[in-house]
């Protein structure tokens, strides 16, 4: 089996990675799950897998943002949007897009955290790969974001964070933008 590893600036990249989204989130599924509704930014840059002879398989988003955390201005790598082809699951894909993506937030050297948002039944999968629960200082997930509705809290997935430059886990993050 041969795969290639390309990352890409995320805007140009987006219709070579189009055709991976419409098949694992096809409209009627995504009108189905419980953050449908919500807006999320584009990435800046995309990790894409593209297996031999398939196309791309997988990808991860790279978000870069300075965000509020307590107060304080700090850089942040988000990661959105990790999918991977549902015939094409649980061969590492997923695995090897996230590490690249991760990698080069450590190899920019800018980035003190990485952060991600996910759905409680893939917390196990991020936990596995050195990523830890972010807990609010009051409520558990306290993360502010932009939303189409204004801005509040964003609770419509559980957030996680990778230790960069800095290692945090309490308190609260505001987003100055839409989530990713």
């Amino acid at each position: 089996m041969s795969i290639e590893i390309d990352i890409l600036n995320g805007a140009a990249s987006k219709p070579i990675a189009e055709p991976l989204f419409k098949a694992v989130w096809p409209t009627e599924a995504l009108e189905k799950q419980p953050w449908a509704a919500t807006a999320f930014a584009q990435a800046d840059l995309r990790v894409l897998v593209e297996a031999e002879d398939e196309g791309v398989v997988c990808h991860v988003g790279i978000h870069r943002r300075e965000v509020t955390w307590n107060g304080r201005t700090i850089r942040v790598g988000g990661i959105g949007s990790v999918i991977t082809r549902e015939d094409k699951r649980r061969r590492g894909y997923a695995s090897i897009a996230l590490n690249a993506a991760v990698q080069t937030l450590k190899d920019e050297g800018a980035t003190d955290i990485g952060l991600l948002f996910c759905e409680p039944g893939h917390a196990a999968f991020f936990l596995g790969r050195g990523w830890k629960t972010f807990n609010g200082q009051i409520h558990a997930d306290q993360v502010y974001a932009d939303q189409p509705k204004g801005r509040g809290r964003f609770e419509a997935l559980s957030p996680f964070v990778h230790d960069l430059r800095r290692s945090l886990t309490l308190g609260v993050i505001d987003l100055g933008g839409l989530p990713w």
